[in-house]
């Protein structure tokens, strides 16, 4: 796993010992970037069940201005910490142990808004929708922002939310990748 362009391009990142945290794969995030193109540069991002922080540290290494890593795990949060360290990027990043939804309904409460939010929960957890829902409710995406959910094929977003739409669906194998917009 490595940070693929950008200031921090080549840099391999330190991966978990565990089978605990199940990193988003090189050839899937080359794919995401790709697609997401321009909403990097200068985008505020969140980076929701950050794991290792290879989603985040990514749109910094690619030049978004800030990232907010999440993560209800102390090990996923020290590795994503010791990840922005090797990458020099910890100027633009904060780092919040604590559950996904609680942590949006924080923002929420601080006007926080993100132009980026990766969405990376355990698979088939039924976590999908509940994080989709709060982030429909809560106001949190930009005008012109843009959620990255990475989820299993058995999980589908449900067309349930009133303010945001799938906009674009990628298939990898098990690993489905969905985009979503706010509807204005």
């Amino acid at each position: 796993m490595r940070i693929i362009t950008g200031s921090a391009r080549g840099l391999k990142l330190k991966t978990p010992k565990s089978l605990d945290i199940r990193p988003t794969s090189d050839r899937v995030k080359e794919s995401v970037f790709n697609i997401i193109g321009g909403k990097v540069s200068g985008a505020v991002v969140a980076d929701l069940f950050a794991g290792t922080g290879n989603l985040g540290l990514e749109a910094l290494s690619r030049g978004a201005s800030k990232a907010i890593f999440t993560d209800n795990s102390f090990t996923s949060l020290k590795l994503a910490k010791a990840n922005a360290n090797l990458a020099k990027l910890t100027a633009k990043a904060e780092f919040y142990r604590m559950d996904a939804t609680v942590a949006l309904d924080a923002f929420r409460k601080k006007g926080l808004g993100f132009d980026l939010i990766f969405c990376d929960p355990p698979y088939n957890r039924g976590l999908v929708m509940s994080v989709l829902v709060q982030i429909d409710y809560g106001g949190i995406l930009l005008p012109d922002g843009l959620i990255v959910v990475e989820h299993s094929r058995h999980e589908p977003i449900l067309s349930e939310l009133s303010t945001l739409c799938q906009v674009r669906v990628e298939r990898y194998g098990e690993t489905v990748i969905s985009f979503l917009t706010r509807d204005i």
